[in-house]
């Protein structure tokens, strides 16, 4: 295959989301299950949020991601004094010319990491919705339209809560995955070791060759959205979203927007399997990253050590499969 042509073969997608995946092994041990979501949410045009405690290589996975693909990339840490301004950008008024010109923020990329996303305030936080949604910026009456793709990985601490702001829902909704990082096995840990005595001084992202370009990825993008769904199926996913709006379990359930996010990365994940149609068992693995983050328990179940992951696998086992 060749890795860097503007144009990709269909036949190559299941070829190129294997480099990726090779690309990122030469440095990350295991998360291929993480790996392989946070690739489906890149197929299916949307954005992710990636938890887990720290050391783990949240930030370092997101890094590599961003280097396979061709692209503008920046990185952005978000702390609490972060202000708008320094992620949108800002007018600039120049004395010689006697006029105002806007200087682009941090934002103006094609894939944005945000590091510890749940660091800034409100405000800031804010000042993500328009471009997380509609891709462009509109400021000082100005809209200004972001470069394709456009893609948002965020990474956030479960367990440091010290000086963190809760990221509004509307905002929450917006992220198509969520996905948690998990430690890694004994061997996997042995492993880390190993490899990180090999390399010695060497710089771990220089290992990492780009396997696609921005305009591929919007292709592929693209070929994602014409995948083939069973309109048993679009009744079967509509009915999990319909449940978590029954289920006592829950004080917030899922938004349409969940239904939407379930389809698309069922889609990523059936292509990303070699497959140009949609199964059940698409569905019901991307219905946990589509939902994990939109569903709220109510105060008692919470109290009761239930999580949304519990919730969704009841669901899922009550629900017929269709055939």
């Amino acid at each position: 295959m060749n890795k860097m042509s503007d144009k990709t073969n269909p036949d190559d997608l299941h070829k190129a989301v294997d480099t990726i995946k090779q690309e990122i092994a030469k440095v990350i041990v295991g998360q291929q299950d993480m790996v392989r979501l946070v690739v489906a949410a890149i197929l299916a045009d949307g954005h992710v949020l990636i938890e887990g405690v720290p050391g783990i290589a949240k930030t370092l996975t997101a890094k590599l991601i961003a280097r396979c693909i061709s692209a503008e990339f920046k990185r952005i840490q978000f702390t609490p004094d972060l202000m708008p301004s320094d992620i949108l950008g800002t007018s600039v008024f120049n004395p010689q010319k006697a006029s105002f010109s806007f200087v682009k923020g941090s934002l103006f990329a094609n894939i944005i990491l945000i590091d510890e996303i749940n660091r800034a305030p409100a405000k800031t936080q804010s000042a993500l919705f328009e471009v997380m949604e509609e891709r462009q910026i509109t400021i000082d009456g100005n809209t200004y339209p972001m470069a394709l793709p456009y893609l948002v990985i965020a990474t956030q601490n479960p367990v440091d809560l010290e000086g963190t702001y809760r990221l509004p829902e509307a905002q929450v909704d917006r992220f198509l995955f969520k996905i948690k990082m998990t430690y890694p096995g004994l061997d996997e840990e042995r492993q880390i070791l190993q490899n990180s005595d090999k390399r010695k001084s060497e710089n771990e992202l220089k290992s990492i060759s780009a396997v696609l370009t921005g305009r591929q990825v919007t292709e592929l993008q693209k070929r994602v959205h014409e995948v083939f769904i069973d309109e048993k199926l679009i009744d079967y996913i509509a009915k999990i979203v319909h449940e978590t709006r029954l289920n006592i379990s829950l004080f917030l359930p899922a938004s349409p927007r969940a239904s939407l996010s379930i389809m698309k990365g069922s889609k990523a994940l059936a292509v990303m399997s070699g497959r140009n149609f949609v199964t059940p068992d698409d569905i019901k693995e991307a219905a946990y990253p589509s939902l994990r983050h939109r569903l709220l328990l109510t105060p008692e179940k919470e109290m009761e050590g239930v999580e949304a992951e519990d919730v969704i696998k009841e669901i899922l086992d009550k629900l017929e499969v269709p055939r």
